[in-house]
Order: C-alpha cells, then sequence, then structure tokens
C-alpha cells in the first residue's frame, strides 16, 4: 500500500492507495475459501483484506486447489476403469460414475486445501 500525504491546513493527513490487484478472476475454489474465510477465520480475512493480499491468496488457494482437483479426478478415474471405452459404450453409466468420482475429489480439496491452509 503507497502512502501520500496531502496538507490541509497545518496537518498532513494521509491518503492511502491501494495496490493494484492481481489478475485474475476468482472461480469455484477460490470463493469457497474466501467464504471459509470470512465467516470461520475472520482475523485471518481482516489481515489479508486489509494488507491488500486477499486476492493474490485466494488466487494461489484456487490454483492449489484446481491442480489436486484434476489430479485426483484423473487417478480416481484411472483406478476405476472410468474409460473413453466406457463413455462409448455405456454413457449414463460413464456420467454415473464421472459424477461420484468428483463429488469425491471435491470433498479431498475442500479438507485438504479449503479448510486447513
Amino acid at each position: 500500500m503507497n502512502i501520500t500525504y496531502e496538507k490541509c491546513e497545518d496537518y498532513l493527513i494521509p491518503n492511502l492507495i491501494p495496490d493494484p490487484e492481481p489478475e485474475g478472476e476468482l472461480r469455484k475454489f477460490g470463493l469457497m475459501r474466501k467464504s471459509y474465510l470470512k465467516n470461520y477465520r475472520r482475523g485471518i480475512y481482516s489481515g489479508l483484506l486489509l494488507s491488500g493480499e486477499l486476492k493474490k491468496h485466494l488466487l494461489m488457494i484456487q490454483e492449489q486447489a484446481e491442480e489436486r482437483f484434476d489430479l485426483l479426478v484423473e487417478q480416481m478415474a484411472e483406478r476405476e476403469g472410468v474409460t473413453e471405452q466406457l463413455k462409448a459404450h455405456e454413457q449414463m453409466l460413464w456420467v454415473q460414475r464421472m459424477n461420484g468420482i468428483r463429488a469425491r475429489a471435491e470433498e479431498i480439496v475442500m479438507e485438504e486445501i479449503i479448510y486447513t491452509l
């Protein structure tokens, strides 16, 4: 945060100018982390917000969570035999299994990354 001062009669009044926010859009995991911090870790949330590091933190967590989620889905699908062949022959079974895999992977990511770091 850059601080400059403006002279107003005999007093110097600070002009608080926040640093530019990092580029990037918050998606599912970033917004979940923000909600968690805001509701259950107010001290951390306030500290990050006041220091101007909140969005940077959320984008970092979001990136980690998305990478972990993709890796888990890939590994679980391979282990359970959910392949492109199954998708070609039995689409509804493939969708059912992938939805289950994605739900489990999301729960793991939430416990490991969103609710702990």
